[in-house]
């Protein structure tokens, strides 16, 4: 990736977590006013369109943003892969086994072991952002790598472990038009609309086979040509980029953070999900990021970004704890229809978010007040 298009990325993806954050607190102030029956009236007639849908969409994004990362950008690489990757991998493993060891008495709750394993890219830049250039490019590198990582085990989650009873006549149908896509990208179609056009078919196929349509839009995104400048991936990412960033997750933030607060004691803050979840990002991620990349680093697999300190290293793997978008959609997943253990996760989500930005915040607050002093001196 160029300097200038990670820079508008980074920009991008950084003002879209302040407006995240704000339609985040507007679904929670509504849910908790005297609007409190028409906001849920509003978001039972939406979240599905807004979930199975627009968030069809964000995976689109998604898709291309990993296929545009292995081709040509932070991910083309062999050697700028393997600490994010590790680290990924470590941040997805230990959280779940939080999650495991808080629910593993329940297997109603267990269902929503996943929820804790994803970062919020647009939520983690938007804090690191606060830094400006304080923060080495490195660091920020390595978080965006890591957060597309993170991407990609929650799609493979998505796949294997949140597909209903699957019907084969349209698992059929799923599959011919993937390979019609396959084909249209072998014969380098560059015209993006045919692609669009079989992903609505193959969205509505994939819905009614088991299998979560907005896998759909990887698909999709996997399909359409990217690998030299000018293509269409590179056209219909710049196009959709900004709609998801300031459209797309606010409306999603704004249907799912909403959680009414009537009726909840503390009790409530350690029943296990809330547990669960908000010790998985908080606890979970910090350890299982922070611990798989220093030990590639010590081993001698990877090096620490460039003019980047360990303090700060640890700061970004709490940022990492921010779960926000994917986590409620996963543990939405995991709870469908199940209003109680469904506004447990919101509360976990925002709970392990929180202390994760704020925590993050402070520790690379203190880490750049050291390096700046260490300098002066």
């Amino acid at each position: 990736m160029g300097a200038s298009l990670l820079q508008k990325f980074l920009k991008l993806e950084s003002s879209s977590g302040i407006i995240l954050l704000a339609a985040a607190l507007i679904a929670l102030i509504l849910a908790n006013s005297p609007f409190g029956a028409f906001y849920q009236q509003v978001v039972d007639i939406s979240l599905f369109w807004v979930n199975e849908g627009l968030m069809t969409i964000f995976f689109l994004i998604v898709g291309l943003e990993l296929k545009r990362s292995f081709l040509r950008g932070q991910l083309s690489n062999f050697s700028q892969i393997g600490l994010p990757a590790v680290a990924a991998v470590g941040g997805m493993l230990v959280p779940a086994m939080l999650y495991y060891l808080v629910n593993y008495t329940n297997p109603e709750t267990l269902r929503g072991w996943a929820a804790p394993v994803a970062t919020d890219i647009a939520f983690a830049l938007g804090v690191l952002s606060l830094f400006s250039r304080r923060i080495p490019i490195g660091l920020k590198i390595f978080l965006l790598a890591l957060a597309i990582f993170d991407d990609l085990g929650a799609i493979l989650i998505l796949a294997i472990f949140y597909s209903a009873q699957l019907v084969y006549l349209f698992l059929f149908q799923a599959i011919v038009l993937s390979a019609i896509l396959i084909l249209l990208n072998r014969l380098m179609v560059k015209a993006i609309t045919p692609y669009l056009l079989i992903g609505i078919w193959l969205w509505y196929a994939l819905l009614n086979s088991g299998i979560h349509p907005t896998i759909a839009g990887v698909i999709v995104a996997f399909a359409i040509p990217g690998n030299y400048q000018h293509s269409p991936l590179e056209r219909l990412e710049n196009t959709l980029h900004p709609w998801v960033a300031y459209g797309i997750m606010p409306l999603f933030a704004l249907v799912n953070a909403g959680v009414s607060l009537q009726g909840i004691a503390i009790s409530t803050l350690v029943e296990p999900v809330v547990l669960g979840i908000a010790g998985g990002l908080f606890v979970g991620k910090q350890i299982g990021v922070f611990c798989f990349a220093w030990l590639m680093i010590r081993l001698g697999y990877a090096k620490l970004p460039e003019k980047a300190t360990w303090p700060e290293l640890y700061g970004i793997a709490l940022l990492c704890g921010i779960g926000f978008t994917m986590s409620l959609f996963l543990g939405t997943l995991a709870f469908e229809n199940e209003n109680v253990y469904l506004a447990e996760v919101k509360l976990g989500v925002i709970i392990g978010s929180i202390l994760s930005g704020v925590m993050g915040a402070v520790v690379l607050l203190i880490a750049c007040a050291k390096k700046r002093s260490r300098v002066v001196d």
